[in-house]
């Protein structure tokens, strides 16, 4: 499917400026790269022809504006190679990323999250819950496990986290890209993806790619409006906290956020 979206370069992103400069709109400068005045004339464009306003120049925007493009999705979605991303995660093993990367990007374009702030997100995010870009569970530390105590006990009470006590604790641990937590979140995700009770009743399921990365995408979803807010201000410390709720991990969200900026734009 031919997709344009911030990030794109090319012939095809200078037709899509001057149809929507003939059109009344501001692409900006007609010079083929889709940037973010770009992305504010597809989506006013997007606004008034009654189409979702995602800022994505996909086939239903292409085919409203009567634009035909030979481009394939590959040849333009940002960060697509193991390449780019690997210099994201410069102590990740490549394999990790070639095996799970496929899964974060077909969320991303699921949830109509894959222009490049979005994708930016999702992969600074995954750098600083889970660095080897793999779902994990979460490990025992003085955060989740009392002196001597059972595993995850910490947990165990959290109304906070949904959980009724033992084993609800170890059982609803951290799992997947952004680390899923508590029996709530659980049954929420899971609702909310589709998969009714199963992710309840296999939590470990988390732990599959595809479910990691569907989490991750639904969970940026539910918080896309103040991210974006975050991002347009540049405000990265802002950005993660909506992730994480305060700064852990802040300065390897910063880091791939940076580079990965820097080699997509």
């Amino acid at each position: 499917m031919p997709v344009l979206r911030k990030g794109a370069t090319g012939l095809e992103v200078k037709k899509l400026q001057k149809k929507l400069k003939a059109l009344g709109l501001n692409p900006g400068r007609i010079d083929g790269a889709f940037g973010r005045i770009t992305e504010a004339a597809v989506r006013e464009f997007q606004r008034n022809s009654g189409l979702p306003a995602d800022g994505i120049a996909g086939p239903r925007t292409l085919a409203a504006l009567r634009l035909e493009t030979g481009m394939g999705t590959s040849a333009l979605l940002l960060p697509k190679t193991v390449a780019v991303v690997s210099k994201m995660f410069p102590f990740t093993p490549p394999v990790n990323i070639a095996t799970n990367l496929p899964s974060v990007i077909s969320a991303l374009e699921k949830g109509g999250l894959a222009d490049t702030d979005m994708v930016l997100v999702a992969l600074a995010t995954i750098r600083a819950e889970t660095e080897s870009f793999e779902p994990i569970s979460e490990f025992i530390s003085r955060f989740n496990t009392s002196p001597g105590g059972r595993p995850f006990d910490l947990y165990d009470y959290r109304r906070d986290l949904g959980n009724l006590g033992p084993p609800d604790g170890e059982r609803y641990r951290g799992r997947g890209f952004v680390q899923l937590t508590g029996r709530s979140n659980y049954q929420y995700y899971g609702e909310s993806l589709g998969l009714g009770t199963r992710l309840i009743e296999d939590p470990e399921r988390a732990n599959d790619a595809d479910t990691a990365a569907a989490v991750l995408a639904c969970f940026l979803k539910h918080h896309e409006e103040r991210l974006r807010d975050a991002l347009a201000r540049d405000d990265l410390a802002a950005a993660r906290k909506q992730v994480n709720g305060g700064t852990q991990g802040l300065e390897m969200f910063i880091e791939a956020f940076r580079i990965g900026e820097k080699l997509i734009i």
